[in-house]
């Protein structure tokens, strides 16, 4: 469903991924794990599609399409969704409002290509909307009173991540990238948070969660887990690669591998 093939991306003339291949099908969660600077973060980005990076070479295909000529609406239209490592507050407009701008203009875009392939597919009312934010908070244990806050403002770090998840959780996205979701969160919001990507994995759903930690891993269950250094996949295997390097650490492993410092 997700391919990256010899992807090499610069910013400002300074390469940051070096030749990255990386597959993801339907129904599979991927976990990237490295140290800072390794490029795992700048994946995410060009996934989304971030004017700032300049792609040199190499591809990025989506049900068999090549994604890098893709405006980010577009790429977030066709399914695509990336949970930003921090999030942007943004006073003065509530969750419920950003909300239901982002999912009904994906959602009728959606419905719009479907009919202009030759199926049937209707546009998202303002209450078929409202029935359907309150189920996934309800999924993903959120209080009515959140919905009516401005974005991001005031909240902790386990809201803001909790907000990301609620945004997944309405846009329904095939593939899903969560950008150091763990990132600034305590055990109890970890657990929270875990519990809502959880509960929206599922068959149809690819997956691509980026960490430092293991720790992240022991709530969200990778089917693959691979470790970046310098720019490039250096070493891929199961779930117990995270559970060895969480022992070795990632000076010992730069050092087998080979990766320059």
């Amino acid at each position: 469903m997700f391919e990256i093939e010899n992807l090499h991306v610069s910013i400002e003339d300074k390469e940051i991924l070096k030749g990255v291949n990386l597959t993801v099908n339907k129904g599979e969660v991927h976990a990237i794990m490295g140290p800072n600077g390794s490029g795992k973060s700048t994946m995410a980005y060009v996934i989304a599609g971030h004017p700032a990076y300049e792609v040199t070479e190499g591809s990025i295909r989506f049900n068999g399409e090549d994604i890098l000529e893709w405006e980010p609406d577009e790429r977030a239209r066709k399914g695509l969704f990336l949970a930003f490592q921090y999030p942007t507050v943004i006073p003065g407009v509530s969750m419920a409002n950003f909300l239901r701008m982002a999912v009904t203009n994906v959602r009728n875009a959606r419905a719009e290509d479907i009919v202009a392939a030759g199926g049937t597919a209707e546009k998202m009312t303002p209450r078929e909307f409202r029935k359907l934010m309150r189920e996934k908070m309800s999924v993903l244990k959120m209080d009515d009173s959140f919905a009516t806050r401005y974005l991001n403002e005031g909240f902790s770090g386990g809201e803001k991540k909790r907000a990301e998840i609620l945004q997944m959780a309405l846009l329904e996205p095939s593939m899903a990238v969560l950008d150091e979701t763990d990132s600034g969160l305590d055990i109890d919001a970890l657990k929270v948070v875990s519990e809502g990507v959880n509960a929206l994995a599922g068959p149809e759903m690819g997956m691509l969660v980026i960490t430092h930690y293991q720790r992240l891993l022991n709530h969200i269950k990778p089917h693959f887990v691979h470790i970046m250094m310098d720019g490039r996949i250096v070493q891929e295997g199961g779930p117990e690669l995270a559970l060895e390097l969480e022992a070795k650490g990632y000076e010992i492993l730069r050092a087998e591998v080979g990766a320059s410092s």
